[in-house]
């Protein structure tokens, strides 16, 4: 509740804070602090949950979970991480619970969250995440972070410590609720920002457009090449996911690179067109978890099991932002650039008319052969041609 008064007037105002509790939530887990995740009524077992990331975890955190359960600490991972355990065969929308013994440190957690070497199940006490459980892990995916957390159960058994930092608000409270309503309106809306012109060495006459996400978690760029009344009809589009290694630095274990400068020669040569570059790194997963899939792939793995081991599904992308990014370039047909049959799906199932589709290829090395093997075995993308080495100069 807030008040003010000034010039003889008083004016109050509430202010509904719940509705912003689980993106509070999700920059604590970014930061390396315990959250404190109930369900909306506070009753029944395991109604509520003191729990922080695997990612970051240290010794002392670990510690100060175990002195609030007698050491029951439980990690929780998703059921593709648990599957690749050879734990369970469920799909993502629930997860594993797996208890820890106390000899368990915070570098062996990280370890079992995130490899398959070194380690015996066997001997794990095994059960379904309560739905606090569920909760924070599902933040944690929200944020980019490795998805797996550990807690303790707390209901009805709150120390004098922890019902003070409840109390105080330095430990701060999230319903189950909350963060289901969070997951459900993530990347619906977008925000333009601002834009200017940026020159660039393929497209000289090049805008850059930024919106944000609603929630205000990931930010995305329209690039908007030529003359927009010259475009021709339908506009070329490419959506682009955001490739750090490969946009920038030319990495040769895929060909993102390789296809964000083709799109822009493509709509040099036809006149303008809009790229997409959508914060989506990894398909998804974001950056540092990326890098350890890449460190499984070097164990043998292709990139959509190196994905799955580390708890995320094949594809974690979701292509509604660029949508709503079209619909407020008023961009309604499109040529889209793409050997992704899921890209088509999504902008024609969000109202964008996809008439025509125009390939675009990378080089093929020995760096990324397998991983564009397994786009076209796994994912489906039309990739054939180059696979086989059909493609011309190729």
């Amino acid at each position: 509740l807030v008040y003010w008064s000034g010039q003889g007037k008083t004016s109050w105002l509430m202010l509904n804070t719940s509705m912003h509790q689980p993106e509070r939530g999700l920059f604590e887990l970014q930061r390396g602090r315990p959250l404190y995740v109930k369900t909306p009524n506070g009753r029944g077992p395991e109604c509520a949950v003191l729990l922080a990331t695997v990612e970051g975890l240290t010794d002392q955190m670990l510690f100060r979970l175990r002195q609030l359960d007698t050491g029951c600490v439980r990690l929780v991972v998703t059921n593709h991480r648990a599957h690749a355990m050879g734990l369970s065969n469920g799909g993502p929308a629930t997860a594993m619970s797996l208890r820890l013994n106390s000899e368990v440190n915070a570098d062996k957690v990280l370890r079992l969250s995130s490899t398959l070497a070194g380690f015996s199940v066997d001997a794990l006490d095994v059960r379904e995440a309560s739905d606090p459980e569920v909760g924070g892990l599902r933040l944690a995916r929200l944020g980019r972070l490795l998805p797996a957390v550990v807690g303790v159960s707390v209901s009805g058994t709150e120390t004098y410590a922890l019902r003070s930092d409840l109390e105080s608000g330095a430990l701060l409270t999230v319903t189950t609720a909350e963060i289901e309503a969070m997951e459900a309106t993530a990347s619906v809306d977008v925000i333009r920002v601002s834009g200017g012109p940026v020159p660039l060495e393929e497209a000289e006459d090049a805008h850059f457009i930024c919106f944000r996400e609603a929630n205000g978690i990931l930010e995305h760029v329209a690039i908007l090449i030529g003359d927009r009344n010259q475009w021709p009809d339908p506009i070329p589009v490419r959506v682009h996911s955001a490739c750090l290694t490969g946009d920038l630095f030319g990495s040769l274990r895929c060909d993102c690179g390789e296809q964000l400068r083709g799109s822009l020669r493509v709509f040099s040569a036809s006149g303008g067109g809009v790229l997409l570059y959508l914060a989506q790194e990894g398909r998804g997963i974001g950056l540092g978890n990326k890098l350890r899939a890449y460190g499984l792939q070097e164990e043998g793995l292709d990139t959509v099991d190196a994905d799955c081991t580390l708890g995320f599904g094949a594809d974690e992308r979701d292509y509604g932002a660029a949508v709503q990014m079209l619909r407020q370039l008023r961009v309604e047909r499109v040529k889209l650039l793409t050997n992704n049959p899921e890209k088509v799906r999504a902008l024609q199932e969000g109202g964008i008319r996809v008439t025509d589709r125009q390939p675009l290829y990378g080089t093929l090395n020995r760096h990324n052969q397998q991983y564009v093997k397994a786009k076209v075995q796994r994912a489906g993308h039309w990739l054939g041609e180059m696979l086989s080495g059909a493609v011309p100069g190729k």
